[in-house]
């Protein structure tokens, strides 16, 4: 039975590395995780066994250590951009470059109001992510984060809605309202600002999560989206990821208690999960 290849592609994934950027007395931190995926010409080492044109996952590896060394890394997505121009320029038969990065962040320290030289604190669960590709005949970048988790404890309603005879939940017009968001954004051209463009649109997605008065996290999102479009012009489109992450109402009444939105239980499971994706129409 004839068959042929599809598709293919291959790298290194999960390539962690700690900078550390020593200017003068102050030093910067980063730490990424750092992903390289190939496409082009790879077809002979699937079908006939000749490695010839693969270049090791290895290299890879190594390849992200040592331009990280000469790569000022204020932006992640200008890093995964340097890696994917790199393989495609120096790797004949390599057609498409695919770089992701996650960083997670490290905040310096202050005593007595001074920030210190060179110590720091683990961050957030939060990562800024990006995915960049390379080609030759140019670019895409896509900025993102993970594990923003956000919450508020007014302003936020559900009722209204749909219910039919398996409908339990009670309606709202007061309720915890708290997510953990995930966000990718597709920019309109490589070359910009892209920590100036990644401050606009993580401040306005949370100063609009904190002031939206919510009748549902669906309306929260769009409103959200909506905003970081008009925060960052170089954004074509953002998806943005809202799970609920219920907080349910104690019943104190055993206990000759009210409860007045006061006591609450948090729950992990099973929880919302509100997607969609806002673009320029």
């Amino acid at each position: 039975m004839p068959v042929r290849l599809a598709h293919n592609n291959y790298g290194k994934s999960a390539v962690r590395l700690v900078k550390v950027a020593r200017a003068g007395g102050r030093h910067d931190l980063h730490e990424l995780s750092v992903a390289v995926s190939l496409e082009g010409d790879f077809e002979s080492a699937h079908a006939k066994g000749d490695n010839s044109k693969v270049l090791p996952t290895d290299t890879m590896k190594n390849t992200v250590y040592a331009l990280a060394k000469d790569h000022p890394l204020h932006s992640i997505e200008s890093f995964a951009a340097h890696l994917g121009r790199h393989f495609v320029s120096t790797v004949p038969h390599v057609a498409n470059a695919s770089i992701s990065i996650g960083q997670v962040s490290w905040d310096r320290l202050s005593f007595d109001g001074r920030p210190h030289s060179h110590a720091f604190a683990k961050g957030s669960a939060e990562r800024q992510t990006c995915k960049v590709g390379v080609s030759r005949s140019g670019a895409t970048v896509q900025a993102g984060m993970q594990d923003l988790v956000l919450l508020k404890t007014t302003d936020s309603a559900f009722s209204g809605y749909l219910k039919d005879r398996y409908t339990s939940l009670k309606e709202t017009r007061d309720r915890i309202l708290a997510t953990s968001v995930t966000a990718q954004w597709d920019y309109d051209g490589a070359a910009l600002d892209f920590s100036a463009a990644r401050a606009a649109v993580r401040n306005t997605l949370v100063r609009t999560f904190a002031h939206h008065k919510s009748e549902s996290v669906q309306q929260t999102l769009y409103a959200m989206g909506e905003a970081a479009l008009v925060a960052c012009l170089h954004c074509r489109r953002i998806s943005l990821s809202l799970p609920n992450k219920h907080c349910l109402l104690v019943d104190l009444s055993p206990f000759g208690l009210s409860n007045e939105n006061e006591i609450f239980v948090p729950t992990d499971e099973p929880f919302g999960l509100i997607e969609a994706v806002v673009e320029r129409a």
